[in-house]
């Protein structure tokens, strides 16, 4: 009989090797920055981060009280595919909220997270060769996405006098015959830019001349805004193409719940349809107890997203009011999620005091975390620079201490 005895080490035979699709896309950007700096802390570094993306505050507490209601009723079983009635009636009720479109069970989806919705969409759709617009700066996960399910990522630079928006014209110029997505992120992470219903209006004019072209809007940043322009979700804005629209949300952001990964995406039956037979081979379902914390946390009291929204100004405000005040670091002002895009062009060229250069962002950043004790996170992860991300998620005495290091360490540059 072959085998392992016990207590033996198993080894990997030498010809191990992973899947095309693992080999062609990276490790998250985000994900390797946080990891980094959880094991500068674990050596004993005292170490700022300000590259996780996600709510400092606690979930609520009458969304945690309806999941330990849930798991004493024995609600832990496995559900529908496309979730319980409950969170899927809650579902639509935000969504006529919010968008004033009425959407049916047939037409939604729910997944482990946005991420793993807009992942299982693009599982569903794409073929070898097909192309996905991804305006810059990005979220870091979308070009490996696209790559992970052999669809070809087109990036789209975008620009400061469009206050890094997609135009028109720049659309256009990007859609070929094998263009099968355009994604767009408003409010976006890493900018933060919001995109008015004029500006979605005219990117629709375009799309209404390609009708092989869809849409995937990630809206999961839409209830942490900043200005008085109010959200405009994308298939409102788009009624002439809002069938080929794909909106994806979730209880991430909104509602401290990272952890819990219930997300959601609404869009044509057809499709959902598609993701839904992926997501019952995938997982099932998603968990039950998320489901019905999820269901809590959309048509539960909405004070404690209020109570955010106005702490998260507060950060944005100081945050810009610190980093900006620093030579050589130019903040944009965002409109809405909780991430500050900070350029540091006006660093790349400068030498630290050991004589080594600056050339690129990420050699910022890793000066930043060496000098400065402070992780963030470099613009070229986002497709864009020289820039890094901070997440302003965190508390104010907190950013104080981050931005008074990195105006310590940026000093020291000559």
């Amino acid at each position: 009989m072959s085998g392992t005895a016990p207590g033996e080490p198993i080894t990997v035979p030498d010809d191990f090797t992973p899947a095309a699709r693992v080999l062609r896309i990276r490790e998250s950007p985000s994900v390797a920055a946080s990891a980094r700096a959880r094991d500068l802390k674990a050596q004993g570094r005292t170490i700022i981060d300000f590259t996780v993306g996600e709510p400092d505050f606690d979930t609520p507490r009458n969304v945690k009280d309806a999941a330990i209601a849930a798991i004493e009723a024995g609600q832990t079983k496995y559900t529908a595919v496309n979730g319980t009635p409950a969170l899927r009636a809650a579902i639509r009720s935000r969504m006529l909220r919010t968008s004033g479109i009425e959407y049916t069970d047939p037409q939604l989806t729910i997944g482990g997270g946005g991420k793993q919705v807009i992942y299982m969409a693009f599982a569903a759709t794409l073929d070898p060769g097909d192309q996905v617009i991804i305006p810059t700066p990005y979220w870091v996960s979308y070009p490996d996405m696209v790559l992970a399910n052999d669809g070809t990522p087109v990036i789209v630079s975008t620009r400061p006098d469009s206050a890094y928006k997609l135009t028109p014209t720049a659309l256009e110029a990007a859609i070929t015959d094998r263009t099968k997505w355009l994604v767009l992120n408003t409010p976006s992470n890493p900018i933060g830019v919001l995109y008015t219903p004029a500006e979605l209006a005219a990117l629709a004019e375009v799309l209404e001349r390609y009708p092989h072209v869809w849409v995937l809007s990630d809206e999961i940043y839409d209830e942490i805004l900043y200005t008085s322009q109010p959200f405009a979700g994308v298939a409102a804005a788009m009624p002439g193409i809002r069938s080929r629209v794909f909106t994806v949300n979730g209880v991430s952001k909104t509602y401290a719940m990272t952890g819990w990964r219930l997300g959601y995406g609404v869009g044509d039956p057809r499709l959902i349809a598609a993701i839904n037979k992926l997501q019952s081979q995938v997982s099932s379902c998603p968990s039950s107890i998320s489901q019905a914390a999820a269901a809590e946390a959309l048509t539960g009291d909405q004070s404690f997203v209020t109570d955010c929204v106005g702490a998260y100004r507060s950060r944005r405000d100081l945050a810009l009011r610190l980093i900006g005040a620093i030579d050589g670091l130019t903040p944009i002002t965002p409109d809405g999620a909780f991430y500050l895009y900070i350029g540091c062009g006006d660093l790349i060229g400068r030498h630290t005091a050991s004589g080594a250069q600056l050339r690129t962002d990420e050699d910022v950043t890793l000066f930043l975390l060496e000098a400065a004790g402070v992780a963030v996170i470099q613009g070229s992860a986002y497709g864009t620079a020289p820039f890094f991300r901070m997440s302003f998620a965190t508390s104010e005495s907190v950013i104080e201490a981050g931005a008074a290091a990195i105006a310590g360490a940026v000093a020291t540059l000559r």
